[in-house]
């Protein structure tokens, strides 16, 4: 049920191509063997599949058999954001100080930087992740390792986070973004999670969120930071305690309880996205009411209660109908729920999406034509469990 030929809507409709459909669960599935998740592993991934490796401070080696990561000098990295001037700072994150940079060739990129020592795992780490190519997954270029500072090179993603047009600060967080567009960004990032678990053993995020989720000039989703949990100890946080504080709630129980990663507590963290995406703000402020911090029991009560239409984005006015918005709120139930076992797998996930996506294209193309859509308060989303 997936469209091959354009994974994504664009904002601007009358760019719509025929959808096409096929009978695979994700689209670009990888199917190289002898991936790896963690920096430990990656060295071994590099020789089993005969990857030059680049000594630390010494010259490049034999280049990737797919695609290698460029070693970026320290010179051209400061050429290009102005000696990491304040100008060119644009965020800070777990790793590090995030810069805007134009290196000389004219490419756009963002620069991550951090203090720390030279070494080989650090760059098997970042070689391993650059390889892993998907429309909707940032790309990582390559990185630096020089006057005692690892840095990593992305491409530049110029619309940002997906939070920033959903509940940033100014003018941009009043965009509207209708539900068609929002389920075209849930898409594109439901495939780029599902990309990285389809990889042999399968490569987990474990810090998927909205801010993670950026949109290009499109408005194509792509998914941020893929393994750079991987850099990090378990404590090694960079940025503001409110900020790693606010993240908490991605969290899976299970990774909050016991630091269980897995395939599942990712889908709960895309579960999460999900809630802020349908509602336009953040989940920490949706459940500040709620003492146990329960999605799953807090979406229900809502649902028993009669007052589930109560989360949904006032901006997105009458832009949906009623069975997509209950399939989509079902969905993000499924996604939270506490049992790691009873939520779906992203393939899932992307197949229901596309679904929805894909009946909602069909049935609003005309707004108010002929198809029911929804009023807050509506009586069809007194549902029961």
């Amino acid at each position: 049920m997936l469209d091959v030929a354009a994974e994504l809507i664009s904002p601007d409709l009358t760019l719509l191509l025929p959808r096409t459909r096929t009978t695979n669960a994700v689209a670009g599935v990888d199917p190289r063997p002898n991936v790896r998740d963690s920096c430990s592993n990656s060295r071994k991934c590099c020789r089993s599949r005969g990857i030059g490796r680049d000594t630390v401070g010494g010259a490049v080696g034999i280049e990737f058999t797919l695609r290698d990561a460029r070693r970026f000098e320290m010179e051209e990295l400061s050429l290009a954001t102005k000696s990491f001037s304040d100008k060119s700072l644009i965020g800070q994150g777990k790793f590090g100080e995030v810069y805007k940079g134009l290196l000389h060739d004219g490419m756009l990129v963002a620069i991550k930087k951090r203090p720390g020592p030279p070494s080989q795992e650090f760059v098997d780490e970042v070689r391993y992740l650059s390889s892993i190519q998907h429309r909707n997954l940032v790309s990582l270029l390559g990185y630096c390792q020089e006057s005692d500072l690892q840095i990593l090179v992305y491409e530049y993603i110029p619309n940002g986070s997906v939070s920033i047009h959903l509940y940033g600060a100014g003018q941009v967080s009043q965009e509207k973004l209708e539900f068609k567009h929002r389920l075209s960004i849930a898409l594109g990032a439901a495939k780029g999670l599902a990309h990285l678990h389809s990889l042999s053993p399968r490569l987990i995020h474990k810090d998927f969120k909205t801010a993670n989720v950026l949109v290009d000039e499109n408005f194509i989703a792509k998914v941020a930071d893929a393994g750079l949990r991987n850099f990090l100890g378990r404590f090694d946080y960079a940025g503001p305690s409110s900020q790693v504080a606010a993240d908490e709630i991605f969290l899976a129980p299970e990774v909050s309880e016991f630091r269980r990663f897995s395939d599942k507590s990712d889908v709960y963290s895309f579960g999460v996205f999900l809630l802020e995406l349908v509602s336009g703000q953040e989940a920490r402020d949706l459940l500040s009411s709620d003492v146990n911090h329960n999605l799953v029991e807090w979406v229900h009560n809502l649902q028993d209660s009669g007052s589930i239409s109560s989360i949904i984005d006032q901006r997105l006015g009458n832009s949906f109908t009623t069975e997509g918005m209950e399939e989509f709120l079902q969905l993000i139930v499924h996604c939270v729920n506490p049992s790691s076992e009873r939520r779906p797998v992203m393939s899932y996930v992307v197949t229901e999406l596309d679904r929805i996506l894909e009946k909602e294209m069909s049935l609003t193309t005309i707004m108010g034509e002929g198809t029911p859509v929804v009023t807050l308060g509506s009586q069809l989303f007194r549902a029961s469990k």
